[in-house]
């Protein structure tokens, strides 16, 4: 697609992934919308960038229905959605907290879920659009620890294979992107300790330049699948 037509809804935009997704987005012309739940950090960035701000918690019904419907309004409709929003918890099995557990698979594949179809809707509406669902490396194998986060993104995957298999008719693309560990407050906020700036190792960028080159490629086709691992990480 021409990324100066792309009306881009992200979630989980105030920081990270979805926030270098977007400052890359609107340097080639598109028009963004960027959730969070924080309101005013959201609407403190979104500010900075020039972007749309909806706050909203996407694992709340009413909060997801209200975003899609401010986008269209704001924006006359929009034809892609990028659904990033997230958080990890790492604990043995042992030590998993049921809570826990139901707090990630709200946000992390209901959420994504309640996300991808009210945006579903607008887009069969229209006969186009475009689904980006950011998952991980830990949707393709488990670790320890990884109980709740690990089920999300396998969760992710299938859902999004599922997708695919529906949208295709409607020229709706269903991609989704495997990032490996990437250096924003993804630890930090998920309990384990903040690690320094390592050169070596992934940052956001990497991850955004890979969903733009996704898009960007000419409607007939697309990317399904994209995993992104660092290359030498020391």
């Amino acid at each position: 697609m021409n990324l100066k037509e792309a009306k881009v809804l992200i979630t989980g935009a105030s920081s990270g992934i979805g926030l270098q997704t977007a400052k890359m987005l609107l340097a080639q012309g598109a028009k963004v919308a960027i959730c969070a739940r924080n309101a005013d950090k959201l609407h403190q960035v979104a500010k900075e960038i020039g972007a749309f701000g909806i706050t909203a918690d996407v694992s709340n019904e009413d909060d997801v229905k209200h975003m899609i419907n401010a986008i269209i309004k704001e924006f006359g409709g929009f034809n892609v959605l990028i659904n990033n929003a997230a958080f990890g918890h790492f604990a043995p099995l042992v030590e998993v907290s049921t809570e826990k557990f139901n707090e990630l698979l709200a946000t992390n594949i209901t959420g994504a879920m309640m996300v991808g179809r009210e945006s579903a809707k607008h887009f069969i509406e229209n006969s186009y659009g475009n689904i980006v669902n950011i998952s991980s490396t830990a949707g393709n194998a488990g670790f320890a620890s990884g109980t709740a986060y690990v089920a999300t993104k396998f969760a992710l995957k299938g859902m999004t294979e599922c997708w695919r298999a529906e949208l295709r008719k409607h020229n709706i693309r269903v991609m989704l992107v495997n990032p490996s560990e990437v250096q924003t407050n993804f630890l930090p906020n998920s309990g384990r300790e903040a690690r320094p700036e390592n050169e070596t190792k992934l940052d956001a960028e990497e991850i955004a330049h890979v969903i733009l080159a996704m898009l960007e490629m000419r409607d007939r086709g697309f990317i399904t699948e994209a995993t992104i691992f660092a290359t030498n990480p020391q």
